[in-house]
């Protein structure tokens, strides 16, 4: 499961992770766990930010290693930011759903039954 694309099928919003388990001995952790920022973008976006990290930064690196022009690794790079900047603004959930409610797609007791 692509965890940066995790999002309830009813109401639209992040979902949480709450159970995680080790492979190698099937030891289960329950809870709530954050997914950071990083873990939420594509794979192909974690994987340049890896690689520009091991090369410390290394624009021109970059360009020999995926083939690209210092624009276009340029452009990623702030692409990838940009990504990063939306993850910060993250709507409350009850401001979705006061957004809905003024939008009539739920009534006001459901409404109050979802914030509680």
């Amino acid at each position: 499961m692509d965890i940066s694309q995790c999002t309830c099928p009813d109401c639209g919003n992040p979902m949480k992770i709450t159970t995680t388990r080790c492979e190698t001995c099937n030891i289960k952790l329950n809870g709530e766990f954050e997914v950071s920022a990083l873990a939420r973008l594509p794979l192909e976006d974690q994987l340049f930010v890896m690689a520009f990290l091991r090369h410390h930064g290394s624009i021109k690196k970059m360009e020999d290693l995926f083939g690209i022009s210092y624009p276009t690794v340029k452009n990623k790079l702030n692409l990838i930011v940009s990504r990063l900047d939306k993850s910060f603004d993250v709507p409350s959930t009850n401001s979705f759903i006061l957004d809905q409610l003024a939008a009539g797609e739920i009534t006001v007791d459901e409404a109050l039954r979802r914030m509680s």
